[in-house]
C-alpha cells in the first residue's frame, strides 16, 4: 500500500510539488510568526532574566518593568533589615532623551544600580569595565542602540538632559519590548539626569535571599514591611511583564490569527491536491477494492500520501524558517524557536494533512469495485 501511495504521488509531480509548497508555507509562517512572538516576548523580560535577584521590590500595581513607577529608596533598608536577605539594592529604570550627532534626539532606557557586577549585569560586555561607571558620568551602550542611534564608538559623548555622559564601554543582547536602547549608568547618575521628580528615589529593589532562605516567606515578610509596594519572585515579575504586552497590544491575537490562516493555507492545499489525485486514480482505488482491499487499506494509501507531504514540507518550511533567522537578527528582529515547538509544529503538520486525507476518502470509500470493470 505504501508503495501505490509513492507511485501516486510521484505520477503528478508538479502536483506533488504544490502540495509540498503549500505545506512548506504554512510550516514557515507558523515558525516565523510564533519565532518573532517568542522574541518579542523575550525582549519584554531579558533584564528580568538576566539580573541575579530573586526578588523585585515595585511600586503598586506597575504593569512591567519598562514602565516603572518611583518610591523613597530609603525603604531598601527595611528590605536589608528582613530575615532570609542577603543583599538588597536600588535599581532605578528611567526614560531619558539622548541628543544625537544629527541633531535629532532619542530616547533611552537607562538602567541605574551602584554596583552592577553583583546582579550580574550587563552580561555581554564587548567593551569596557562595568566598575568604571562608579567613576563620573559615564554609561556603557547597548550595540543595538546603532539602529536608532547611528553608529558610535567607545569614548565618544552624548547628551542627555543637557549633561555630556561619555560611552565607556559597549554592551550586546539587552534588548527591550519598546525597542528603546538600554544603557547602563551609575544610579546617583540616572537620579541626576532625571531631574527633581527622582531625587531620592527608586524604581525598584532587587533582593538576593540567603541560600537556604524560604523565598515565599522572605517575600511575605517584605509585603509586611512595605504594605504600598508589590514583591513579586523573578518568574512572577518576568510573567507580568511579557504578559503586559501580550494583553495591552493585541500581540497574542495577531500571532494567533496568522498561525490559522497559515494552518488554513495548508490544509486546503492538500485536500485540493489529494482530492484532485484521487478523483484521477479512481479506477486504480476502484482495483484495490476489485482485489479485497477494504476501506481501510484505501486510508492508509490517502494517509501515506498525506503524510509524506506533511514530512517534506516540514522540512522544508523548517529549513526556509532557519535560513531567515540570521537575516531577521541583521534587521533587529529576535526569532526564537525552541524544540518543544518543534515538536508541536511537526504533530500539528501531520494531523492537519491526515485530517485533510479524510476529504479524499469519503469519495473513495464509496467506490463500487465493478467500476474497474466498466469502459
Amino acid at each position: 500500500m505504501a508503495n501505490l501511495a509513492v507511485k501516486n504521488l510521484l505520477h503528478d509531480k508538479l502536483r506533488t510539488a504544490m502540495t509540498v509548497a503549500g505545506v512548506a508555507f504554512a510550516v514557515t509562517l507558523v515558525f516565523v510568526q510564533t519565532g518573532l512572538f517568542l522574541g518579542l516576548l523575550d525582549n519584554a523580560s531579558v533584564t528580568i532574566d538576566r539580573i541575579d535577584a530573586d526578588l523585585w521590590v515595585t511600586s503598586k500595581n506597575t504593569p512591567n518593568i519598562d514602565f516603572a513607577h518611583g518610591f523613597r529608596e530609603t525603604l531598601v533598608q527595611r528590605v536589608r533589615s528582613v530575615p532570609g536577605v542577603e543583599r538588597a539594592d536600588n535599581l532605578l529604570l528611567q526614560f531619558l532623551n539622548v541628543a544625537l550627532p544629527s541633531g535629532a534626539e532619542e530616547a533611552l532606557l537607562a538602567y541605574g544600580l551602584e554596583d552592577f557586577s553583583r546582579w550580574g549585569i550587563p552580561w555581554s560586555v564587548e567593551e569596557g569595565d562595568v566598575e568604571d561607571l562608579r567613576r563620573g558620568d559615564y554609561m556603557f551602550l547597548d550595540a543595538s542602540a546603532e539602529r536608532r542611534f547611528g553608529p558610535f564608538e567607545v569614548g565618544e559623548y552624548r547628551e542627555i538632559h543637557g549633561y555630556r555622559v561619555k560611552i565607556l564601554g559597549r554592551t550586546r543582547e539587552a534588548l527591550s519590548f519598546t525597542t528603546s536602547p538600554i544603557a547602563f549608568l551609575d544610579h546617583r547618575l540616572v537620579q541626576r539626569l532625571a531631574g527633581e521628580r527622582m531625587a531620592g528615589r527608586t524604581t525598584y529593589i532587587l533582593v538576593k535571599t540567603a541560600p537556604g532562605a524560604d523565598l515565599e516567606a522572605v517575600a511575605a515578610e517584605i509585603r509586611a514591611r512595605l504594605p504600598y509596594n508589590d514583591v513579586y519572585t523573578r518568574d512572577a515579575w518576568a510573567k507580568r511583564s511579557r504578559g503586559y504586552w501580550v494583553a495591552s497590544t493585541g500581540l497574542g491575537m495577531n500571532m494567533a490569527l496568522t498561525v490559522f490562516l497559515g494552518c488554513l493555507v495548508g490544509v486546503v492545499v492538500v485536500a485540493q491536491t489529494l482530492y484532485t489525485s484521487t478523483m484521477e486514480h479512481l479506477k486504480e482505488f476502484g482495483t484495490v477494492k476489485a482485489i479485497g482491499g477494504s476501506n481501510g487499506d484505501i486510508y492508509r494509501i490517502l494517509a501515506t500520501q498525506a503524510a509524506a507531504a506533511a514530512l517534506v514540507g516540514y522540512l522544508v518550511g523548517g529549513g526556509l524558517a532557519a535560513a531567515l533567522a540570521p537575516a531577521m537578527a541583521e534587521l533587529g528582529l529576535k526569532l526564537i524557536v525552541p524544540p518543544d515547538l518543534r515538536l508541536l509544529v511537526l504533530a500539528g503538520t501531520l494531523l492537519l494533512c491526515l485530517a485533510a486525507a479524510i476529504l479524499s476518502f469519503r469519495k473513495v470509500a464509496r467506490i463500487d469495485p465493478a467500476l474497474v470493470f466498466r469502459a
